[in-house]
């Protein structure tokens, strides 16, 4: 009975030298997800900051052609305006000149008080930059804290 002790072996250590050792086979597999979790962490990381980086990149090209159009309109606004008080000055010469000017000046301060008022409801808004960014944070926070599927 003594022979039959090791059957189907080739001794005490035979077999060993192919397996990994315990501690290779315990680290190995922790290691992959740890490394694939960072891998998928660094690429959405990337993927969001992608993301600001263009939303900046509007968002100045917005505010550029906006300043650009709300000065030129400005501008034409403000000569137009001039033309008209000097047309009306000029028409009611010599009859009613203090009082074109007068009702000039009124109707261009009126103007400017409604600009300044409209001015200050633009800025009193809430901004709008980065929701998409800040959007797309939570829901990669929502799925994250979720627990996996079957």
């Amino acid at each position: 009975m003594a022979g039959h002790r090791h059957r189907g072996s080739r001794g005490a250590g035979a077999g060993r030298a192919d397996r990994p050792a315990l501690s290779e086979v315990d680290q190995q597999p922790v290691s992959a997800p740890l490394r694939r979790l960072g891998a998928s962490l660094l690429a959405l990381g990337r993927i969001r900051l992608e993301l600001f980086a263009i939303e900046v990149q509007e968002e100045k090209d917005r505010v550029a052609s906006l300043l650009l159009w709300a000065v030129l309109a400005a501008l034409l606004v403000g000569f137009g305006m001039l033309m008209a008080v000097l047309l009306i000055t000029v028409a009611l010469w010599d009859t009613h000149r203090l009082l074109a000017l007068a009702l000039a000046t009124v109707i261009l301060v009126g103007a400017a008080v409604v600009a300044v008022l409209k001015v200050r409801r633009l800025v009193s808004l809430p901004a709008t930059l980065f929701q998409a960014s800040i959007a797309e944070l939570r829901e990669d926070g929502a799925a994250l804290r979720r627990e996996p599927g079957p």
